[in-house]
């Protein structure tokens, strides 16, 4: 069950051709796809493209209809791997990951497509995330796409521009047989507008023809003598053929203006943000009119060396706006300049940052510098848009600042893997600290506090794997922790059967919440709900056994601190040999929510008799000392004033945002706190017997309510 369903989105991708296509960035993409006759798609999802693989799982009955072979994918290597059907035939084939972390996982198969070349259009549609937004290191793909010679897209965040970056991508693709990456930021992927649209087709070269007939060309498979001349092939023929494909089509853009001795180049992708800097000097309008001259690099790489020295002849300085480190763009800039002798002056990293997103205020800053070094007289005849301090000065945004704490990354209200480290943190205060190896997924907010667990996270999937190294006989065992997408990913392989083959002594705690939770919610070999299109009830625990593994406990339900924590224990210090597993059970919330509050709701309006669970805080009984938000941290567990003169401290208290998993209330009672905690039963729809029964409740509490009122001692 993905977080969003496209369901009523994805029938738009059947407009045929002259029509007004109105949608995200995301659909525009698929759209595309379909309308360039592609024939296979394949990915493995992670912001920001995972609405991408939602709207293609949700477009499965018209990518059918058009023999469209969808494959959600076990990795990112197992997506990259798909483009093999490209190489020997000429059928146009795309995949999609978030980068660089999945490109890093395909980087094998990549570098293998990118040496033997394709036959037909191969292209990757790569996420890319910087800021402090990204939940993954700042990389950049280009570094990647130079190391391969990969050709490199990307396109103005407009729905128009991205549709044409798809279909340009392919006929690349074909013109210079090189694989081609497609890059999309957050905000392209979901960027709305509109296009006119083409009809769909379908591949003129479809999958079954090449089933049926084989091809074979020993000269594209990557083994030497082959391997060797592929180099030479990259520079002689196919870096060619690309260029003059680029220039033909005038994939770069150039727009016009009338200041003439200065110009900014740019990556397609920080057009938007460009433009809203210059409007913000005046220097440029909503309609997309700029004063300054821009260079619009749709292709990163190749870079055509003649269009960026005419563009530079003449001009005093340039601006490039080129986003992550290092400044490859700039580099190669310098080069082109020097070897046609243009003395135009290149600004770039001394004006701007060496990382990070570039936002509107990021480059209002750095376009300031730029003037004040080479257009002074310019820059005091432009408007003088606020910096950054003066922003942060004013009384407006302070006074946002002081009404909305800040909000670290943590665990959903209700996530089932909370309790899990609740009942780690009990274990490590009874058998003392652990070395944890942490993982990539929600699990992963157990480094934060309250929990304050973790040490390091080298991948997905790969925690029991990072924990390798301290396999050594000590008096406390390493912890490493895998979640089931983790599991599934690449844990299995190389974490799992790898702790069995070398008889690690650890433990390996498998977070199993029955979905890619992190990646939106998407279903994996051990989902447990039916999924026409994918086979899922495939149970962690045979998987462990399957490849060796002897010591494995399952708790099916993980809100059961007091078993979590007896499982750990007893996974620290039973004398088996060899690794011990912990299979961590529980349907993430977020998902269940998304399931279970639709039907309860449509119940409700029916008339129909239903029970929804809530928990509160006895503040007769709280005793103020707050252990129980400390070992839990649930976003729903506050604190308030007691109202009783002899309690100074602050009572817990539960805000309405409680979903009744019970969390507090069973740590609670697994670390022996204060049995404050009470669940109450919300019935809807109650029938005439239970309304009766309530009045009369209500009436004897009442009447004892008013008997102790009147029995109580009032001091002068």
């Amino acid at each position: 069950m993905a977080e969003r369903s496209f369901a009523r989105e994805v029938q738009d991708l059947r407009l045929g051709a002259g029509e007004e296509f109105r949608g995200e960035g995301i659909l525009a993409v698929t759209k595309a796809l379909l309308q360039s006759g592609v024939g296979y798609v394949g990915g493995y999802q992670g912001a920001p493209i995972s609405h991408l693989m939602d709207v293609l799982a949700d477009a499965q009955d018209i990518l059918t209809d058009l023999g469209v072979h969808f494959e959600a994918c076990a990795s990112e290597a197992a997506a990259a791997s798909m483009l093999a059907a490209s190489v020997m035939y000429p059928i146009r084939g795309a995949v999609t990951w978030k980068s660089t972390a999945g490109t890093n996982v395909a980087c094998d198969a990549l570098s293998n497509l990118a040496s033997g070349g394709v036959t037909g259009g191969a292209l990757i549609v790569i996420g890319e995330d910087y800021g402090e937004g990204s939940s993954i290191m700042q990389e950049r793909t280009h570094a990647f796409a130079m190391k391969s010679q990969i050709w490199l897209l990307d396109p103005r965040p407009n729905l128009p521009s991205i549709v044409a970056a798809v279909e340009h991508g392919f006929a690349l693709s074909e013109t210079s047989s090189t694989p081609v990456m497609l890059e999309l930021r957050i905000r392209a992927c979901h960027v709305h507008g509109r296009f006119i649209c083409k009809d769909n087709r379908a591949s003129p070269f479809p999958l079954i023809r090449a089933l049926n007939e084989p091809r074979r060309d020993t000269q594209r498979i990557v083994l030497p003598p082959a391997s060797y001349a592929h180099e030479q092939e990259k520079v002689t023929k196919r870096w060619p053929a690309a260029v003059e494909y680029i220039r033909a089509n005038g994939l770069n853009e150039t727009f016009a203006g009338d200041i003439d001795d200065i110009g900014i180049i740019l990556q397609g992708g920080m057009y938007n943000g460009v433009m809203r800097a210059l409007a913000l000097f005046g220097l440029a309008d909503v309609w997309g009119e700029t004063r300054v001259p821009l260079h619009v690099l749709n292709v990163t790489y190749p870079l055509i060396g003649d269009d960026l020295a005419a563009f530079c002849r003449g001009k005093r300085a340039v601006l490039v706006v080129e986003e992550g480190q290092p400044d490859f763009i700039e580099q190669a800039l310098h080069a082109i300049l020097r070897r046609a002798d243009v003395p135009t002056k290149l600004a770039g990293k001394d004006a701007l940052p060496m990382g990070g997103e570039y936002t509107p205020q990021v480059l209002v800053a750095g376009l300031r510098r730029f003037l004040e070094a080479h257009a002074p007289a310019l820059l005091r005849e432009a408007r003088t848009p606020p910096s950054a301090a003066e922003v942060l000065a004013d009384a407006r945004v302070k006074a946002l600042a002081q009404s909305v704490p800040p909000r670290p990354p943590s665990f959903c209200t209700g996530c089932p893997e909370r309790p899990i480290f609740s009942a780690l943190t009990l274990v490590q205060k009874e058998l003392g600290e652990h070395h944890v190896a942490a993982d990539i997924g929600c699990h992963l907010f157990s480094i934060n506090p309250p929990f304050a667990i973790g040490t390091t996270t080298m991948g997905y999937g790969l925690g029991p794997s990072s924990a390798a190294a301290f396999q050594v006989k000590a008096e406390k065992r390493p912890i490493a922790v895998v979640g089931d997408g983790g599991f599934w990913h690449n844990g299995l392989a190389t974490g799992i059967s790898n702790a069995v083959f070398n008889k690690h002594d650890g433990v390996v705690l498998v977070v199993d919440n029955y979905y890619s939770a992190a990646t939106g919610g998407q279903d994996i070999p051990s989902s447990r709900a039916e999924n026409p299109s994918r086979s899922t009830k495939h149970p962690i625990e045979e998987a462990v056994r399957g490849v060796g593994g002897r010591w494995v406990r399952r708790i099916d339900r993980t809100y059961s601190v007091a078993k979590m924590r007896d499982a750990l224990r007893e996974a620290l210090t039973t004398k088996a040999e060899g690794p011990k597993f912990v299979i961590a059970s529980s349907e993430c919330m977020l998902n269940r929510q998304r399931r279970e509050r639709p039907a309860f709701q449509a119940a409700v309006k029916r008339g129909e008799r239903r029970v929804k669970q809530r928990f509160g805080v006895d503040e007769d009984v709280c005793t103020g000392d707050h252990a129980c938000i400390r070992l839990s941290g649930c976003p729903s567990l506050s604190v308030k004033d007691s109202g009783d003169p002899l309690k100074q401290d602050p009572v817990a208290a539960i805000d309405n945002s409680c979903v009744g998993c019970g969390n507090c209330g069973e740590v609670a009672d697994a670390a022996v706190l204060c049995p404050s905690f009470y669940r109450a039963d919300v019935v809807h729809n109650a029938g005439p017997w239970e309304l009766w029964l309530t009045r009369l409740r209500t009436r004897l509490i009442g009447a004892l309510a008013q008997r102790r009122d009147a029995r109580r001692l009032e001091l002068a």
